[in-house]
């Protein structure tokens, strides 16, 4: 095969109602039966999207913007949080009254119980609030973990854990990463053990957290969409998710 394609969930392959557009279905059906291979990447953990990659056919994603990459239903890379350090900021931010989420590749626990910024951010992504376990992070690898709080209380974050890469989803809520880890590191690490070269290399995106993707591969797309700082750095920027971007922008590629 010689070109990839990867897809941003959220906003990119799921519309504003978190539904699979037919028309994106078709697309990448059309896709695959041309021969090039399809991934996706994004900031959700694996057990948050396994029906669509089902309804897909697709077995080869990079989750947790980059910690967790699995080519076709095998691991081959991982990169979980720093634990001793987790245990720091949680011991800040409990202090402070943020409450926190960790998510391993199988389930997520909250470490608060009905928490308001909890299940308004939650209720984004069609997601009830998770079970309280607030130990779960122990003894197990966490990819990713949820800080809830508000804008202007996120540098002292920042400031305190450099360790950390903190990227905003939501008006209450941010995602904890390892520092340096993205999709786009994500991405290398899967196009590397397959022996792609990075021009022949699509993604498609929307969100600030699709930015280093856009801009690491060959042809980075930005959806109708997106959000205005990631349409600066796309080569390419097509109709709205709603709006058959995806079929449009494969269609002009050349690729469907």
């Amino acid at each position: 095969m010689s070109k990839i394609v990867f897809f941003d969930i959220d906003g990119t392959l799921l519309d504003h109602d978190k539904k699979l557009p037919s028309s994106t279905k078709e697309a990448i059906s059309r896709l695959k039966e041309n021969g090039t291979f399809v991934a996706i990447a994004t900031g959700r953990a694996p057990f948050m999207y396994e029906p669509l990659r089902e309804e897909l056919g697709i077995d080869s994603y990079v989750s947790f913007n980059g910690q967790y990459v699995v080519f076709e239903n095998n691991v081959i890379y991982t990169n979980p949080l720093d634990t001793g350090r987790l245990e720091a900021l949680l011991e800040d931010s409990e202090a402070k009254g943020h409450p926190v989420v960790h998510l391993d590749h199988e389930t997520m626990k909250a470490n608060h119980e009905d928490d308001e910024y909890i299940n308004k951010s939650m209720a984004s992504l069609k997601f009830t609030h998770p079970e309280c376990q607030p130990e779960f992070y122990k003894g197990r690898d966490i990819y990713q973990s949820l800080l809830f709080c508000d804008e202007e209380e996120e540098m002292f974050y920042r400031e305190n854990y450099p360790e950390f890469s903190f990227i905003r989803w939501h008006e209450h809520s941010m995602d904890i990463l390892p520092d340096g880890g993205s999709k786009a590191e994500g991405i290398k690490r899967m196009i590397d053990k397959l022996g792609f070269r990075m021009e022949d290399v699509y993604a498609f995106g929307d969100g600030l957290n699709d930015i280093e993707m856009i801009k690491g591969v060959g042809t980075g797309v930005a959806m109708g969409n997106a959000v205005e700082e990631l349409k600066r750095h796309a080569d390419l920027v097509t109709a709205d998710v709603a709006d058959e971007g995806i079929s449009k922008a494969l269609s002009k590629l050349g690729l469907i």
